[in-house]
């Protein structure tokens, strides 16, 4: 089929990579509009300038983690109030990750979270917050020693996951179902390996786990071997006790250990 004149004929511009043609053609040049202060100030908001901000995302939390070591990503309820037993039960998880050579990282919010970076901190371990802008939580808590802040949920996932060595999780809301889900889906998909997730607080996770088990599996929509992904307890040192565990896996010379180096990082 013949082109037809009108389209051959259209001027066509290049923009780094991009080409524009008809509608899209542009006279003004990425020079000339970016040293132009009379310009509106909406470029702040374009796409092309998003993609910067999420770069500096990545770049600030790999140089904030880069050498925080063995670290666990612990999530649960913002809602959660200090004079709840979760909130306790937090508490006394982060001091028994820091005994057991773990940083402990949070998403740097109030309830769970907080018992979480308490408990580390006190018990003077490295405790990491990891915060999201969001309408309706205000800033990093006072336990945090390390803190980031982030714009963008993905970005801030990838730090969970990256520096961590496994999850703990605790009782929450969606955004505790988003990270444990996540989880799941990266162990699943082999996206990560030698990577436990633990599930604290029976009464609270059962009713999903049997959800889990007579309907989703049995409807076929994951194997039975995926049933070992994750592990249900209210016992905090079981739960470091799996994560130690796993930890010296990665370290084993033996087949399926060595995705760690000795001293405890990953070869990615």
């Amino acid at each position: 089929m013949t082109e037809s004149p009108e389209v051959s004929a259209s001027p066509s511009k290049s923009r780094g990579r991009t080409t524009m043609r008809r509608s899209q053609f542009q006279t003004s040049t990425t020079d000339q509009r970016l040293l132009d202060s009379r310009g509106a100030s909406d470029w702040v908001h374009t796409d092309p300038w998003r993609v910067l901000r999420i770069q500096s995302e990545f770049v600030e939390g790999f140089g904030a983690l880069a050498e925080l070591g063995p670290a666990v990503s612990v999530f649960g309820s913002a809602r959660t109030r200090p004079g709840d037993p979760m909130y306790a039960v937090a508490e006394d998880l982060g001091r028994a990750l820091t005994d057991a050579g773990f940083a402990v990282i949070t998403g740097g919010g109030p309830g769970v979270m907080e018992g979480a970076n308490k408990g580390a901190c006190e018990a003077g371990g490295v405790s990491v917050g990891l915060g999201i802008e969001l309408p309706f939580e205000s800033g990093l808590n006072r336990w945090v020693d390390v803190g980031v802040n982030f714009r963008y949920f993905f970005a801030r996932k990838t730090m969970f996951v990256k520096y961590a060595q496994g999850f703990v999780v605790l009782p929450g809301g969606f955004g505790t179902f988003d990270e444990l889900f996540e989880a799941l889906t990266l162990v699943q998909t082999q996206k990560v390996t030698s990577f436990p997730i633990i599930l604290v607080g029976t009464h609270y996770w059962t009713g999903l786990v049997d959800w889990i088990r007579h309907t989703v599996l049995e409807d076929g929509a994951i194997s039975e071997e995926d049933l070992d992904m994750f592990h249900v307890t209210d016992d905090v040192d079981e739960a470091v006790g799996i994560l130690v565990d796993a930890a010296k896996r990665r370290q084993s010379p033996e087949p399926g250990g060595g995705e760690a180096f000795p001293d405890g990082t990953s070869p990615d």
